[in-house]
């Protein structure tokens, strides 16, 4: 039973070992760049994208929510998303920037996520949404598949956090106390 347990132990720190980000807290992200797709913008009902990279996150205290085209990874971290847009941080100091994964969606979905990505701009006009047509950002980052990543970084791009999947309540309040130290 030991030994079965051992193997079990150890199966599952290869699971999350072989799952783990190449963002640490302290450095800054990798630096990638998205061309297909990119930066959502609505002017006069217009949708434009423009191309968008890791060096216009700076300046501003920035939680990064990177997800998989995907209604569930996208339900994963609302609660956190709910909190912010309930803490009312100050739009000249945080921004909130979604990176959607459109290439890992669920086969046939792909026009779906990319108009929920645009109603969510529409929703959230102060936010950064990025469409990831090809899912460079995840590759780069080596995210999990059909998940939801949180990271938040400072004004010069110094990541504070770092969680892939649901934040627990401690992680969202965490979470909305570094946004605030951090303004």
């Amino acid at each position: 039973m030991i030994k079965n347990l051992s193997l079990a132990l150890a199966l599952s720190m290869f699971t999350l070992l072989a799952h783990a980000n190449n963002i640490k807290v302290g450095s800054s992200v990798p630096a990638v760049s998205v061309d297909k797709g990119g930066e959502i913008f609505i002017q006069d009902k217009n949708v434009n994208y423009l191309p968008w990279n890791t060096e216009l996150m700076l300046g501003k205290v920035r939680v990064i929510h990177a997800i998989a085209g995907r209604s569930g990874a996208k339900a994963m971290n609302k609660p956190l998303m709910d909190a912010i847009t309930n803490a009312h941080f100050p739009q000249d100091q945080y921004q909130t920037t979604s990176i959607i994964n459109q290439d890992d969606s669920i086969w046939g979905t792909s026009a779906f996520v990319k108009s929920s990505a645009e109603d969510g701009k529409e929703e959230f006009p102060w936010s950064s949404m990025v469409l990831d047509q090809e899912g460079v950002v995840a590759k780069q980052w080596q995210l999990t598949e059909k998940s939801s990543t949180i990271i938040v970084q400072d004004k010069t791009g110094r990541v504070l956090f770092n969680q892939e999947g649901a934040l627990t309540e401690p992680q969202i309040e965490q979470v909305l106390q570094l946004i605030q130290q951090n303004l």
